[in-house]
């Protein structure tokens, strides 16, 4: 081992013993039955278990051994911190609807993002920042983004599918899509006019994803030190957008309604807590919607039926379209089952392995106290994959979500639940449902020789290749351009 990285395991170590020592009180300062369980070894606790299995793909099998072993409420360490795990569709209505939890964010995230975003603030603050994004994310403004996503979505396809190339590594390429798409449509950052603005904020903002959940060690050469220097760039290349977007209102060249960001400074709105708030949506929008593409992409290679169904869906829709006409709200209305496809692949591989909470006060859980300032953490599987809410739990079948209304509430939580429900899903399923139309009507796809199609959970589902698929492309259809 080189010198630099036992320097790095010492910082790390160092770094989580000063965690320790900050949350001692927390520890031994409740009253009443902590839930059952243990905090393993000092320090470390569970952490290099759990991270381990998150990495090898066996997260649901380490979490389902510690439930069998201290039951549906339980105690651990994870991060330095004294954690509870909450399993269960109760646990989940707990964490979304209770006040005496707030959001969690890993320590490396908060610091190249900032502490200000709208999964940051809680109560009269969340809701205000909540109602200034709102609008440029409910259905009738999704309605008017299909044009310009379905714009996006060809410009892709065609610059990085078309060109005579074999072979796709799928899951880069969904980043890169819907980097775009968040760049176009949220943001207004025009082709032709800002492509270096996309440019520069792209470089910086695929080097700062790398540190979402590392060791938050800002020390020279190490991966977060390299991740902090790129959100630093990236904040100053979004504090640029946000100067020129003030000053085209003052000089009444656009309005609030023109982007999120105009909208934003329209409202009067802290510049750093704008650029907050941009630099949470990017990496929201872009690793989840990019994962949920790549694996329905993979399930569909993998479960012809539900392939065959899908394309039979969107060809009809093809059909009656002109080669070169967009795509409509009317035309994703169709789409049933093609959503439902998406939201079974979310059941199986959900966008994020657990959601992660906080206490701000002590509070009572399933008969335990859970002190203030612990972790929650709920893996969202544990509803999932239970076999009494979705039978053969391990089978995609699309067929679950064709009526979604039987499903008990709080047991299917890929976007949240409760006031924290995301208030991206409704832009997402439009971004999904278009994307989807075009690769299955203009392209065959089979998994490339070589690729073995697995994937690690942490931070975010990926698969270890990037999923490569060959690809060929079909005929179009559609009727002859008017």
């Amino acid at each position: 081992m080189d010198a630099s990285a036992v320097w790095i395991m010492l910082a790390a170590a160092v770094t989580i013993l000063a965690v320790v020592v900050a949350s001692l009180p927390t520890l031994f300062s409740a009253r009443g039955t902590l839930p059952p369980g243990s905090f393993g070894l000092p320090v470390v606790g569970q952490t290099l278990s759990y991270l381990r299995a998150l990495g090898a793909n066996t997260g649901e099998d380490w979490v389902r051994r510690w439930v069998a072993a201290y039951g549906p409420v339980s105690r651990l360490s994870i991060y330095g911190c004294p954690t509870a795990i909450l399993a269960g569709a109760s646990g989940n209505k707990f964490i979304f609807a209770s006040e005496a939890v707030a959001t969690a964010n890993p320590a490396s995230l908060s610091r190249m993002i900032g502490r200000r975003t709208i999964r940051d603030v809680t109560g009269d603050e969340h809701r205000r920042v909540r109602a200034l994004m709102t609008p440029f994310l409910r259905p009738d403004a999704c309605r008017r983004y299909v044009a310009s996503m379905d714009g996006e979505v060809r410009r892709h396809l065609d610059a990085e599918w078309r060109g005579g190339r074999a072979a796709v590594a799928l899951m880069p390429s969904m980043k890169d899509l819907t980097f775009d798409v968040m760049c176009t449509v949220l943001f207004g950052l025009r082709r032709g006019g800002d492509d270096g603005v996309r440019r520069a904020l792209k470089a910086e903002f695929l080097q700062l994803v790398r540190g979402i959940s590392v060791v938050p060690l800002n020390l020279p050469f190490t991966t977060f030190s390299k991740c902090l220097a790129a959100s630093r760039r990236g904040r100053r290349v979004v504090a640029g957008v946000i100067q020129e977007r003030r000053a085209r209102l003052e000089r009444g060249q656009s309005s609030p309604a023109d982007d999120v960001v105009t909208h934003m400074v329209a409202e009067g709105l802290p510049d750093e807590e704008i650029i907050d708030n941009i630099m949470f949506l990017l990496i929201a929008s872009h690793d989840s919607t990019a994962a949920s593409l790549t694996f329905l992409i993979r399930h569909l290679d993998a479960n012809r039926d539900a392939y065959d169904k899908v394309v039979q869906e969107q060809e009809e829709i093809a059909r009656c379209k002109a080669s070169d006409e967009a795509l409509s709200w009317e035309d994703l209305r169709k789409m049933r089952y093609t959503w439902a496809a998406a939201l079974e692949n979310m059941r199986l591989v959900p966008p994020v392995f657990a959601i992660l909470r906080k206490t701000t006060n002590d509070v009572e859980f399933g008969g335990y106290r859970i002190p203030k300032g612990w972790q929650l953490i709920q893996p969202i599987t544990m509803t999932h994959w239970d076999p009494a809410i979705f039978p053969e739990p391990e089978k995609f079948d699309p067929a679950r979500f064709e009526d979604s209304s039987v499903i008990p509430p709080f047991c299917f939580i890929p976007f949240g639940g409760g006031v924290r429900l995301c208030p991206g899903n409704e832009f997402a399923r439009v971004e999904t449902l278009v994307a989807m139309h075009y690769i299955v009507t203009r392209y065959k796809w089979k998994l490339a020789a070589g690729c073995d199609g697995s994937y690690a959970r942490f931070p975010l589902p990926y698969p270890s290749q990037g999923f490569l698929i060959d690809i060929e492309p079909k005929p179009m259809l559609g009727q002859q351009t008017k």
